[in-house]
């Protein structure tokens, strides 16, 4: 009975590891290669070759520990990889709990810029776009500042790429405010904070972006003197393990180093 339960173990943590193989080398085939499914897959390829070979690995661990040099390093090992367990686990739920601070009323929003292909919105810039237009349909009296310079390959700014597309959904031009100069998170949303402070628009915001970054979003703004809420675009699922993991060194980032 120990035996079959043992093989059972071995082929579910084989096969959980193998699917979260192919989750982070879906967004590959996409042209997208970040720090989140690189190190999202050696991870997954480490835990595959570990239930796979679960008997061999064992024996070579048990017979490191018997060494000198083996037992503090696997102890070193073991601490790291815990370490990393809990950290990734603290991240999560805060950026869980980020996603889940949903406005209360009618607050200038920050859209958060992307890619633009050519004078187009990328996907995820699109779905962006889709969440900005609901909020101000649901709150007709609330402002946006579009935020996002020009970058290479992109024929006009990711402002007036997102300023356009609400035009041509029917936000009114006067409800659209263009920040055109930001070249990264934290100079969308400071940027921005100058520009509500210049037109009296006060220290709360809704900031749309996607789920994964709407906690780096807030850590941000908290620092730039904004109280923020969350309005979330819709991401697939098959980009979000790759995104994720990419946000917890993106927080780390963040909280080390500014």
């Amino acid at each position: 009975m120990f035996e079959i339960h043992n093989h059972i173990v071995k082929l579910s943590g084989s096969l959980i590891f193998l699917a979260a193989c192919v989750l982070f080398i879906l967004p590959v085939f996409k042209g997208i290669a970040n720090i989140g499914n690189m190190f999202g897959l050696f991870i997954s390829l480490l835990g595959t070759v570990y239930f796979t070979f679960n008997s061999a690995a064992a024996r070579l661990l048990g017979q490191a520990v018997q060494t000198k040099a083996g037992r503090p390093l696997i102890i070193i090992f073991i601490s790291f990889l815990g370490a990393g367990i809990i950290i990734a686990a603290v991240l999560s739920i805060l950026m869980v709990s980020a996603v889940l601070c949903k406005p209360d009323g009618s607050h200038t929003a920050i859209l958060l810029g992307c890619k633009v292909k050519g004078s187009s919105p990328s996907y995820m810039l699109a779905r962006r776009l889709d969440a900005s237009y609901r909020y101000l349909t649901e709150y007709p009296d609330a402002v946006i500042i579009v935020s996002g310079g020009q970058g290479d390959n992109e024929e006009i700014s990711e402002a007036q790429c997102m300023k356009n597309d609400l035009i041509s959904r029917g936000i009114k031009e006067d409800r659209i405010i263009c920040e055109d100069k930001s070249v990264n998170t934290y100079e969308n949303i400071s940027f921005s904070k100058k520009i509500m402070n210049d037109r009296g628009l006060g220290d709360e915001a809704v900031i749309i972006t996607d789920s994964f970054h709407q906690y780096r979003a807030s850590l941000i703004a908290g620092k730039c003197g904004l109280k923020t809420f969350s309005c979330t675009s819709y991401t697939p699922m098959y980009l979000i393990p790759t995104y994720w993991v990419r946000e917890w060194f993106g927080i780390i980032q963040q909280l080390v180093l500014k």
